[in-house]
């Protein structure tokens, strides 16, 4: 009979490669460590160990047995959970847009897998326009989107401001085709670009795509491009620009919202929803 006392300091010693560190790990003295391993060896009737100056090598032998010790500590906790009623926790499969996560994280998320450590917060960044057909098809609890209409299915956050800007005293400015940097595809600020992009306008290249708003700001620090950005991201080295002026598409005011799936609602989705209304005031700057 395989004793799961042996088959966990087996585990230490394996993933340690050191019968000293897992002597410590398990809280037993290395004499009792090696106790317990030649007791295993016994047995099974294998050497598991090879001993050498640097520590430990796992045997073949000790390999296959390995992986079944996993197992059976593993099922040993799981039958222990069952019997003592351990509650199962709760998972919530949230969407925010990539560009904002470290917003929402700051602001609220943080405190929330603090304060709700039994529920299994799993969260997805992406564009918005992707986190929208998420909600749809089923694959997120609660999203945080941006669209430029307002929410029929979601509840408004706040709206946000995206202008136009370059680099102060830029040159592009005076270039033909104007080089631009923009949020990827399904992004709704990059579809606003070119739906209201018109022959009047100064034509347009693309000169990179990404979800990182440092990156669209570097592009535009550094004077390759221009940018629809946040309002709150502009700084002191980029100049406004007036769309009219430069010959640019309008830009909308856009909503931020929450979108939840109904088929997955929960108390303590309630409770993440409520944080991040309760966390806009901070959110919107």
């Amino acid at each position: 009979m395989l004793k799961l006392e042996l088959l966990q300091s087996f585990i230490a010693v394996c993933e340690t490669g050191n019968v000293s560190k897992a002597a410590e790990q398990v809280c037993r003295s290395q004499s009792a460590i090696s106790l317990q391993i030649k007791k295993l060896e016994a047995s099974v009737g294998q050497t598991l160990l090879e001993r050498n100056h640097a520590g430990v090598t796992v045997t073949p032998a000790g390999s296959t047995l390995l992986e079944y010790a996993y197992k059976l500590v593993q099922l040993n906790q799981d039958a222990l959970d069952d019997l003592n009623g351990a509650p199962e926790s709760t998972r919530i499969r949230l969407g925010v847009p990539t560009d904002y996560v470290n917003h929402y994280l700051d602001s609220c998320l943080l405190e929330f897998i603090r304060e709700f450590t039994d529920i299994d917060l799993v969260l997805e960044t992406d564009v918005s326009g992707n986190l929208l057909k998420k909600i749809d098809n089923g694959d997120l609890d609660v999203a945080v989107a941006t669209h430029w209409r307002e929410p029929d299915n979601g509840e408004l956050l706040f709206t946000r401001r995206f202008q136009w800007v370059s680099a102060k005293n830029s040159k592009v400015l005076q270039l033909e085709h104007l080089p631009v940097v923009l949020y990827p595809e399904n992004c709704p600020i990059r579809v606003q670009v070119f739906a209201n992009q018109s022959l009047a306008h100064k034509p347009l290249r693309v000169l990179m795509s990404s979800p990182s708003p440092q990156a669209l700001c570097m592009a535009v620090e550094n004077d390759l491009a221009v940018a629809p950005i946040a309002e709150f991201r502009i700084n002191d080295k980029m100049q406004v620009l007036d769309a009219n002026e430069h010959g640019l598409p309008e830009l909308p005011e856009f909503n931020e919202s929450i979108y939840v799936n109904p088929a997955s609602q929960c108390h303590a989705q309630e409770q993440l929803i409520h944080l991040l209304m309760s966390s806009k005031q901070s959110l919107c700057h």
